[in-house]
């Protein structure tokens, strides 16, 4: 297990510069970049940011970087089918990361780092009827870099009840930052993804950052909505889709963070999983208890 980094000038600068800089023109102009299909711009971008994030693309379905038709399109890239097998009878994880934070939540309090506390009902956009599902639940966060692999998967079998866009800030969301911005997690633009599972109610929550151009949902493709307010959109019928444990359910562009919810009563967490620790997408982080799934 590896200590989370304290934050340093660099961070505090970085995010100081963000609180009056213009996130969402920022993002845009990144977006637009990310997705230039100009072959020697894409090859360069491709080619310096492997170099720096160390990306393995040898575990790549399409293992030739100078194929892809934009950066976006590498960043995103599928993994070969048995590059991450998935644990049987497991919670697994929904992305490779690192763990933040993993454990209980206390009534509605989730922590996001030392010293900084977020609420259950920010997070999920003020719904208090989610809110109550979710009270002295389990959660863990898990931390995204740019070297990731990152399409985001669904880390207990369970059917897509509905989804909500919340419109926020766009600020970093490394380790560091999440040290410096108080309820990071709840301001920031995010999607909330809400399944019924045999343990009941699971949120998987796509927190956006700053160069998270989009967020994606393989039932929606990109999500995106007014800027003022929550939208939400409830599936039912044929429109509830199901999925396996470890099916892709959507994906990031640049580095971010997932957030995962679980009732209580229903599982425990793996006791090899801490803060601090790496993990890759189906690894096993939980198991449910026998009797909550009886």
């Amino acid at each position: 297990m590896t200590a989370p980094a304290g934050p340093g000038f660099k961070d505090h600068l970085t995010t100081n510069l963000l609180r009056v800089l213009p996130q969402h023109l920022l993002a845009a102009g990144m977006y637009r970049l990310m997705r230039s299909e100009i072959p020697w711009l894409k090859n360069q971008l491709i080619t310096r940011l492997s170099r720096r994030y160390g990306i393995d693309i040898s575990e790549a379905a399409n293992p030739n970087p100078r194929s892809y038709p934009s950066f976006n399109a590498f960043f995103t890239r599928a993994l070969r089918d048995d590059a991450r097998p998935i644990a049987a009878d497991a919670i697994v994880s929904p992305a490779d990361g690192r763990v933040s934070q993993v454990g209980r939540i206390d009534g509605e309090t989730l922590i996001q780092a030392k010293g900084h506390d977020f609420s259950l009902s920010s997070l999920l956009a003020g719904d208090s009827d989610k809110t109550a599902a979710f009270r002295n639940g389990l959660w863990t966060t898990i931390y995204l870099s740019p070297r990731d692999y990152h399409r985001v998967h669904l880390p207990y079998a369970g059917t897509l009840t509905s989804m909500v866009f919340v419109p926020g800030e766009l600020f970093s969301v490394s380790e560091a930052t999440a040290q410096i911005v108080p309820n990071l997690f709840a301001r920031n633009e995010r999607v909330i993804c809400h399944f019924d599972t045999a343990l009941g109610p699971m949120a998987v929550v796509l927190v956006g950052a700053i160069f998270v151009g989009s967020m994606q949902t393989v039932w929606h493709g990109e999500v995106r909505a007014g800027r003022g307010y929550p939208t939400r959109w409830d599936y039912a019928g044929d429109e509830a889709m199901s999925f396996k444990t470890g099916a892709e359910i959507g994906r990031f562009n640049m580095g971010s963070t997932v957030i995962l919810l679980l009732p209580p009563g229903t599982a425990d967490w793996s006791p090899d999983i801490a803060a601090g620790d790496a993990v890759r997408m189906g690894q096993a982080i939980g198991r449910a208890i026998p009797t909550a799934v009886a």
